[in-house]
């Protein structure tokens, strides 16, 4: 090789190139340095969360859910501290052996607990919530790694089956889901707090930082309810579904003076502090949220109505003959033929002619305006999830069979806290009452529906019907004046009555001479031979009413001398359905 061609001696490289890559170099370096004084300077906050995040936790702190009290003070739902059972899944050592024993603690299947482990995608899992003290200390025992325990709250229920619908129930996360814990769930919740802590990789708390905010714990709720009358109301619903083989019942008791919800009783129940196996059916509280149609208990309504029309008077004499009435196609009749009946007489036999006769003297805008201002036909506004409102059609499209068949109770639907609370017109001398669930510190004022000579006569005829001769004798009451009305009513079924399918009913009031308690009671399908309210829900009144009024310390006013009731099968008058 020449001396000349030597790599040594080659031209140097161009001077563009040195210069390019010193501004890539100081460009970079520029770069970094504004990146670093973004993340320090200008964005620290979002480095410092992500190291926090590493080992920082802020923690809630449970608020403790409000009680829900009687109107004495006992106990309805209470929240008891109780254990949650979880796992960090990749730290669980388990030994030979110790899966059988861990699942027999837990009161688990084998195969659900390996499964419930086998997640190591997870740092976190439950075993089982809200388990008692003595399960929670057999876990403990077995000293398994990886294991731990914190403190929740469940809810529970003294009351159990009997007050079940009314107060619902609350999620393992102790959230309202039915009834009073879901109407005042806001109230009874409160309001978590919340506490900032360093754990290490196993969840441990290390230490506490500063900056925790105390939890605001629920307020209680204290409701009308008489846990002793609901008691007596539930107990006496559930014999008398079992002696009638009923498909349900329902039983609603409210205070005559300051319109207070003392009880409402429903069948089929559950029980609230252990749900497995609950079904629709059984969740339904059918006092406040079924409707039915209430048959002749609709009568003193109608009565009422033309009453204060001034198109009848207690002793107007009605032709009720030949126990038929022709209306178009159809034919309204009654059970027993009974002739010439005074209109009080139509509410004690209970009489579908004179019914329909006193209601077709009505214009029916007149009628409608009396059912709609007891009620019917519209929510009453208790604050219940699920209230029903019922079935009231615009009177423009009644025709006159539809005026006649509603005036005892047919081609109108209304839910059993309706009926009671239609009847309050009766206790307090016309005026309908505001229902509450909570309790009250005065009566309210009310709105009046009817003059109050209106609802007094009315009330007398209605003492008439629990009288022999009516229809009632069966809600007669040892010691008091009892008002009340029956009620049976054929059940719809495909769009048509079914002929051996009945709804059989009785609303009553007592002290006649100055009411204090309105109770109301339903039977569902009753198959044990007897389906007339007189006969199966009559008596349900009558041992609830007595019960109620004894706890309040009403007085008598009527002679203490023993009821003579008409034996079983004997020929009394019965209501027409």
């Amino acid at each position: 090789m020449k001396f000349a061609e030597s790599p040594v001696l080659a031209p140097p490289l161009p001077s563009w190139r040195a210069r390019a890559v010193l501004v890539l170099l100081s460009g970079a370096l520029v770069a970094l340095g504004g990146r670093a004084f973004y993340l320090q300077g200008l964005n620290r906050e979002f480095l410092q969360a992500k190291g926090e995040s590493r080992y920082s936790r802020v923690l809630e702190i449970p608020a403790l859910r409000g009680r829900i009290l009687d109107r004495n003070g006992e106990a309805l739902a209470i929240s008891t501290p109780v254990k949650s059972i979880w796992a960090i899944p990749e730290d669980v050592a388990l030994a030979a052996g110790d899966l059988e024993q861990l699942a027999a603690a837990l009161e688990l299947p084998r195969a659900e607990v390996r499964r419930r482990l086998g997640g190591t995608e997870r740092d976190f899992v439950f075993l089982r919530r809200q388990v008692p003290p003595e399960l929670a200390d057999r876990v403990q025992a077995l000293g398994v790694p990886g294991l731990y325990q914190s403190t929740e709250y469940r809810r529970y229920y003294p009351g159990g089956e009997a007050t079940a619908h009314l107060l619902g129930f609350t999620s393992v996360d102790e959230k309202g889901q039915e009834g009073i814990e879901l109407a005042y769930e806001k109230r009874l919740a409160g309001h978590p707090g919340t506490r900032r802590v360093i754990k290490d990789r196993r969840g441990q708390v290390v230490e506490d930082l500063e900056g925790a905010r105390p939890a605001q714990h629920g307020q209680d709720v204290v409701l009308a309810l008489d846990s002793r009358i609901q008691s007596i109301a539930f107990g006496q619903l559930k014999a008398a579904v079992a002696r009638n083989r009923a498909r349900a019942g329902g039983v609603v008791v409210l205070d005559a003076v300051t319109g207070e919800l003392l009880a409402a009783a429903n069948l089929p129940t559950y029980n609230p502090n252990n749900r497995s196996g609950l079904t629709g059916a059984a969740l339904r509280n059918r006092a406040l949220v079924d409707t039915f149609e209430p048959g002749s208990t609709l009568k003193p309504i109608t009565v009422a109505a033309a009453l204060e029309a001034h198109r009848v008077s207690p002793r107007t004499a009605i032709q009720t003959a030949p126990g038929t009435l022709a209306i178009g196609s159809a034919t309204i009749r009654d059970v027993h033929r009974s002739g010439v009946l005074t209109v009080a007489e139509v509410l004690q036999k209970s009489s579908n002619v004179g019914a329909a006769k006193i209601a077709l003297m009505l214009p029916p805008a007149l009628m409608w305006e009396i059912f709609e201002g007891v009620g019917f036909g519209r929510e009453p506004e208790l604050g219940f999830p699920g209230e029903a409102s019922g079935r009231l059609r615009p009177y423009k499209t009644w025709k006159p069979i539809e005026q006649a068949t509603m005036s005892y109770g047919h081609g109108i639907s209304v839910s059993l806290l309706q009926l009671a609370r239609a009847y309050t017109i009766f206790a307090r001398d016309g005026v309908l009452l505001p229902v509450s669930l909570e309790k009250r510190a005065a009566p309210p004022a009310g709105q009046p529906v009817v003059e109050p000579g209106t609802a007094r006569a009315v009330r007398s005829m209605l003492e008439l019907a629990v009288q022999p001769g009516g229809t009632g004798p069966r809600a007669q009451i040892m010691g008091y004046r009892v008002a009340g009305k029956t009620g049976t009513a054929h059940k719809q079924e495909n769009g048509a009555y079914a002929a051996d399918k009945y709804v059989s009913s009785f609303v009553g009031l007592a002290p006649a001479s100055n009411p204090r308690l309105v109770v109301a009671v339903m039977i569902d399908e009753p198959s044990a031979g007897e389906h007339f309210g007189g006969t199966v829900a009559a008596p349900v009144f009558a041992a609830v009413m007595a019960g109620a009024l004894r706890i309040l310390g009403v007085p008598p006013d009527a002679p203490m001398r023993p009821i003579e009731l008409p034996p079983s099968g004997a020929d009394i008058p019965e209501e027409s359905v």
